[in-house]
């Protein structure tokens, strides 16, 4: 049973300049309160652009957006709402404000008006939450691209927000890098109930999503849970997208003559499938 909306998008239109293609056109979609909600699509379809508008940091020529019944073309509404949706952008680099980790982490809640007591709090747990404790005197620019993405969820995490937008949060870290702040954010969803939106062309993390919205071109072209969109691999291959790995081999397998269902899109899914071939074979 679905949560309450969190986020409501209607009509939303948005371009760079009143001269330009439009980069988002006519775009609707809801956001329920504790989902993951993934949103792919190759550059230049809009994704980067609807995350900065679910935020207020753009605000919509047409249509409107509204979290938790605020609506950012509303001025006074948009401190609330930038307190209620946390970003994470691409380059940590361009986050750190800090010295050290606990500068940083401290940062944004010294901007909210946080008394230092529980500021000290929410530090040392959304520190611990990440993992990154022990680095809590190191500077920022001596840790890893996996552990400056953690310190850069943490300053997010203690400002306590509904929301947490991930705007290709994962593009520049390595295997390692990426599975860390994915099962970070997955723990923080589970313990803390927080509505994770993930904007990615990575379609191997679109796999954990509760929920799926597939853009081209400003608009939204496909919505549904990743078992049904990767039901449709052509789609996907026809918009520049990659496929994960167990559904591109699905579909080679297919092609050479095996029956596999066309729900399988989890690679562990896609192992116990063949072994019921080989047990009847």
């Amino acid at each position: 049973m679905r949560k309450e909306k969190i986020i409501e998008v209607r009509g939303l239109s948005f371009r760079y300049a009143d001269d330009s293609d439009w980069a988002l056109e006519n775009v609707n979609m809801d956001v329920y309160a504790g989902e993951w909600l993934a949103i792919i699509g190759h550059n230049g379809s809009g994704k980067s652009t609807l995350a900065k508008c679910l935020n207020g940091l753009y605000i919509p020529q047409e249509g409107s957006v509204k979290v938790a019944g605020r609506d950012t073309s509303d001025g006074e509404a948009l401190w609330e709402i930038r307190r209620l949706v946390g970003m994470v952008f691409q380059n940590p680099d361009n986050q750190f404000v800090g010295t050290t980790v606990r500068d940083d982490v401290a940062f944004g809640m010294e901007n909210h008006g946080i008394p230092r007591d529980e500021m000290i709090v929410r530090m040392e747990e959304a520190l611990a939450l990440v993992g990154m404790s022990d680095s809590a005197d190191r500077e920022p620019h001596r840790l890893s691209g996996g552990q400056k993405q953690r310190v850069a969820i943490a300053g997010i995490i203690a400002l306590q927000p509904a929301i947490i937008v991930l705007d290709e949060a994962t593009s520049m870290l390595d295997p390692k890098g990426r599975s860390d702040v994915l099962a970070v954010m997955r723990r923080l969803k589970q313990e803390k109930d927080i509505t994770v939106i993930s904007i990615t062309h990575d379609l191997e993390e679109v796999a954990g999503a509760d929920r799926v919205i597939v853009m081209e071109r400003g608009s939204v072209v496909q919505a549904g849970a990743p078992r049904e969109i990767f039901k449709h691999p052509k789609v996907l291959l026809d918009l520049g997208l990659d496929l994960p790995f167990a559904v591109n081999l699905r579909e080679h397998l297919v092609q050479k003559g095996i029956p596999l269902p066309g729900d399988v899109f989890l690679q562990e899914e896609l192992v116990e499938e063949l072994w019921k071939l080989k047990s009847v074979t």
